[in-house]
C-alpha cells in the first residue's frame, strides 16, 4: 500500500499590515495632524494681535503727551489743513480732532496708513481741582481700538 502524502501548504509568516490596520493608522495620524494644525493657527493668529495693540498704544500715547504739553489758556491760531496740528496752540484747539494718523505738520505717514485718531477734550473736576480737563485719546485699526484717559490741570491757578 502506498501511502499518498498530501501536501498541505504552509502558511508563510508575511510582514506587513493589513488593510484595516493602514485605514485606522491613516485615521489616526489624520486627527493627530488636525489638533496640531488648530493649536498652530491659533497660536499664529494670536501672535499679531500683541504687535497691532503696542502700535495703537504707542500712537496713542504719542498723541496724549502732544495734547497735555499744550498751554492751559486758550489762543488764537490759524485753521490747520487736513490732519496737520502745527496750528493747535492750546488744549482746548484737539477738542473734536478726527482723522487717520499724520506727523504734526499734516505729513502722512505710511506705515499708519487705515490707522484713525480722534481726541475729545472736556471739563472735568478731578480729585476736588475744578480747573482739570479730561482728555480722551481713541486709535483705532483692523476692527481694534486703544482708548486712552488723561488728565491736565491748570496748575498756574
Amino acid at each position: 500500500m502506498c501511502a499518498e502524502r498530501r501536501a498541505t501548504p504552509r502558511r508563510r509568516h508575511q510582514g506587513g499590515f493589513t488593510l484595516i490596520e493602514a485605514i485606522v493608522a491613516i485615521v489616526v495620524i489624520g486627527v493627530a495632524l488636525a489638533g496640531l494644525l488648530l493649536a498652530v493657527n491659533a497660536s499664529v493668529r494670536g501672535s499679531a494681535d500683541p504687535v497691532l495693540q503696542r502700535q495703537l498704544l504707542a500712537v496713542a500715547q504719542q498723541y496724549m503727551e502732544e495734547v497735555q504739553l499744550q498751554p492751559w489758556t486758550p489762543a488764537a491760531n490759524g485753521a490747520p489743513a487736513g490732519c496737520a496740528r502745527d496750528t493747535f496752540n492750546d488744549l482746548l484747539d484737539y477738542h473734536g480732532y478726527s482723522g487717520s494718523v499724520c506727523a504734526v505738520d499734516g505729513t502722512a505717514i505710511a506705515a499708519l496708513a487705515g490707522t484713525t485718531v480722534s481726541i475729545s477734550v472736556a471739563d472735568g473736576t478731578l480729585g476736588g481741582v475744578a480747573a482739570a480737563r479730561r482728555i480722551t485719546v481713541t486709535v483705532a485699526r483692523g476692527g481694534q481700538s486703544i482708548t486712552l484717559t488723561g488728565w491736565r490741570t491748570d496748575h498756574a491757578s
